[in-house]
């Protein structure tokens, strides 16, 4: 038993001196190897020491792992900054732009208005609440966002009122061809005794198929007549039954698409006259980028849903009473001369 543990004790002993001599000798042979090594210049880096670095910097793969509790970067330059920053650069311009066309409208239209009150054109026009030839009411605000040609007459009229309403569509077909039907042509009776709403509707079936009859009480058509600066006459006593004619004013007025009195055409104005200065005006009128639209006032007033007319009295025959007042008759500085 003695000689056993003598035994394991010299073991443990051997091996205790034996280790530190084994180290000493390895660390020889490897300061030996690296003396071996030919020395490179100090710029130059070890390719083995590159790639220890590599491989101790690198994640799986090769790839570069971020330290942990480091929150991920930009995956690229266009990130959510950037798209923020993009969006709000567009709808900024959107924006400048959309004020801007609406700025330069407004001061062209500034200019037309400076420009119509430098020649001293008088106010015309206004409301009226009249009935069309398809027996639906009709007033002046059907009228907005297209020009409008407006002459008052009578369907008995012998001679005058047919040419300037032949005049009248001659000049709504010759815009047409240029700028499209942006023009209403208008006609507006002065004799409400005699024109009711069929006799309308047939008269104008001559002239032009996107005309626009209208007609109305005698009290409404004298407003009418008043805002236009219209003259007109009938006969004292006359019986609407019989052959009369009317006295009026002959003219028809150029509105704008806001309702404003643009120009006046008398008798002596030809086709052409009229021609090239409604086209000069619809011309200024849509380089201002002011808005217009299709001028089809007479199939919108007969398909909108609005109801016919409650005034039965203007889809009968002229009865034999005597037709209301003879004349009305605008101040004398009213008048268009």
């Amino acid at each position: 038993m003695v000689k056993k543990l003598l035994g394991r004790r010299s073991s443990s002993t051997v091996m205790i001196l034996w280790r530190p001599m084994t180290l000493a000798r390895h660390a020889v042979r490897r300061t030996a190897a690296v003396q071996a090594i030919p020395a490179l210049p100090r710029q130059c880096t070890p390719v083995f020491a590159v790639r220890a670095f590599s491989a101790s910097a690198n994640g799986p793969g090769g790839q570069s792992s971020p330290p942990r509790g480091t929150p991920p970067g930009p995956a690229g330059p266009f990130n959510l900054p950037a798209a923020v920053l993009f969006i709000a650069t567009g709808v900024g311009l959107y924006y400048y732009f959309r004020h801007e066309k609406a700025r330069l409208a407004e001061a062209k239209k500034q200019q037309l208005e400076r420009e119509q009150q430098s020649v001293g054109r008088p106010r015309i026009g206004g409301p009226f609440d009249l009935v069309s030839s398809t027996g639906h009411p009709f007033t002046n605000e059907d009228l907005l966002g297209s020009f409008s040609l407006i002459y008052f007459g009578f369907t008995n009229c012998p001679d005058i009122c047919p040419e300037e309403l032949d005049k009248m569509s001659t000049v709504v077909d010759d815009v047409a061809r240029e700028h499209g039907h942006v023009i209403n042509p208008v006609f507006v009776t002065c004799d409400p005794a005699r024109d009711r709403v069929p006799v309308v509707a047939e008269y104008i079936a001559d002239f032009h198929p996107r005309m626009v009859g209208l007609t109305g009480s005698y009290d409404d058509i004298k407003k009418a007549c008043k805002g236009y600066r219209v003259y007109f006459s009938t006969p004292p006593g006359a019986d609407p039954t019989s052959d009369y004619l009317v006295d009026h004013s002959i003219f028809f007025y150029l509105m704008d698409p806001e309702g404003r009195f643009v120009d006046a055409f008398g008798k002596a104005s030809t086709a052409e006259d009229v021609r090239e200065k409604v086209l000069d005006y619809v011309a200024r009128w849509k380089q201002s980028g002011l808005p217009l639209s299709e001028a089809n006032a007479k199939v919108k007033a007969a398909s909108d849903g609005r109801p016919l007319s409650t005034k039965k009295e203007l889809f009968s025959e002229p009865s034999t009473l005597p037709s209301i007042p003879p004349a009305v008759q605008p101040a004398a500085e009213e008048r268009l001369v």
